[in-house]
């Protein structure tokens, strides 16, 4: 359980550390600099909220229904370049997308924290008919977070 904390408070101190580095970015840099899945760094943004979004679904879906749990997979089917589209995160107004990032993911960090340890091995179902415990997916979303942090700390030094 103190793993799951410690997961808890990093992802607030990333998020921090994020915020602290998107609000001084260029807003034409934001929109037009792409990474190698020619996201900008305003799309790969937006793709934290929903990953945040989804993930504290999946992780509150995970505490109360049937274990395993079938519930949307978003990821693993390739749609996820398709919320980025239609949600249009590469005109969004940058300064609500960096609170949007910075408070989805510091609502999930509460879920986790408050996480009930008798769950943490309900399992998921993925689209690709792999099992992921509850734990996994907690543990498995920090380093998601970091994948993506890392992105855009590449693009900004590019």
């Amino acid at each position: 359980m103190k793993q799951l904390e410690n997961i808890s408070d990093e992802i607030i101190n990333v998020v921090k550390q994020l915020e602290e580095i998107l609000i001084h970015l260029d807003i034409n840099k934001v929109s037009s600099k792409t990474n190698t899945q020619n996201r900008t760094i305003k799309q790969i943004v937006g793709h934290l909220c929903d990953s945040a979004s989804n993930n504290t679904h999946r992780i509150i879906h995970l505490q109360y229904q049937k274990s395993p749990l079938v519930f949307p997979d978003y990821a693993n089917l390739g749609v996820n370049d398709i919320w980025i589209d239609i949600q249009d995160y590469n005109n969004y107004d940058w300064e609500d997308l960096i609170a949007l990032c910075k408070y989805t993911n510091i609502h999930i960090a509460n879920v986790i924290k408050k996480i009930d340890k008798s769950k943490l091995q309900n399992k998921w179902i993925s689209a690709l008919e792999t099992e992921y415990s509850l734990e996994e997916i907690i543990i498995d979303y920090l380093k998601h977070f970091r994948i993506h942090f890392n992105e855009i700390l590449k693009l900004v030094k590019d």
